[in-house]
C-alpha cells in the first residue's frame, strides 16, 4: 500500500495542504498529517489536527509533500530532522515533492542539484543549485515541485499520477476541466 507523509509546519499554506490531503485521500492513497505538533496553525489562521507528531523519520512513507507558506516553509528548511530525511529519500529514489516556497527545504537538504524545479515566484531567490521553469508542475526524477495555492489542484493531480492512482477520474468527478478547461 502506497504511504504519504505531508508535514505541518506552522505558518503552512492551507489550501496546498489540505488540497493535497484530501485528493490523495479521495485516490484512495493514505496520506498522513504529520505536524510539528498535535495542531498546527497555518499561515492564514486555520488550525488543523495533525494525525501523527513529526518524530524526525519517513520510515515507511513512499513520498514526503511538503506545503508553503510562511513561515511554513522556512521551519521545515530550517528541521534538520527533515533534511535528513530528505537526503535519504533521495538516495533511497522515493518522491519528494514541495510546492510554493517549500522547495527552499528541497534546496537546502541539496536534493535540488541538477534537477529541474518550479516554486513561488519569490521564492527562486534562495534556491541555487536546480534550474528554475515557470510551469505549473514540474517532475524530473523522483522531485515534484509547483508554484502556489493556485496550482494545488494540479499538484495534487500529479501526485496521485505519479503514485499510480486515477488521477483523471477524480478532476472529472471534481469537474476540474470543466471549470478549467484542461
Amino acid at each position: 500500500m502506497t504511504k504519504v507523509a505531508l508535514l505541518l509546519a506552522p505558518g503552512f499554506e492551507e489550501i496546498e495542504a489540505l488540497t493535497v490531503v484530501d485528493v490523495l485521500r479521495r485516490a484512495t492513497i493514505t496520506c498522513e498529517m504529520l505536524g510539528f505538533e498535535q495542531t498546527v496553525t497555518g499561515s492564514h489562521g486555520i488550525t488543523v489536527q495533525a494525525d501523527a507528531l513529526w518524530d524526525g523519520s519517513l520510515e515507511g512513507y513512499d513520498m514526503v509533500v511538503l506545503p508553503g507558506g510562511m513561515p511554513g516553509s522556512a521551519h521545515l528548511r530550517d528541521d534538520q530532522r527533515l533534511m535528513d530525511a530528505l537526503v535519504k529519500m533521495n538516495k533511497e529514489n522515493k518522491w519528494i515533492a514541495a510546492i510554493c516556497a517549500a522547495p527552499i527545504a528541497l534546496e537546502n537538504a541539496g536534493v535540488l542539484k541538477g534537477k529541474n524545479f518550479t516554486c513561488y515566484d519569490g521564492a527562486k531567490q534562495g534556491i541555487f543549485s536546480g534550474n528554475y521553469q515557470k510551469e505549473t508542475v514540474v517532475i524530473d526524477g523522483n522531485i515534484i515541485t509547483s508554484r502556489s495555492a493556485a496550482t494545488a489542484l494540479p499538484f495534487a493531480y500529479a501526485l496521485v499520477e505519479q503514485l499510480g492512482g486515477d488521477a483523471k477520474t477524480i478532476s472529472d468527478a471534481m469537474l476540474y476541466a470543466d471549470v478549467f478547461g484542461k
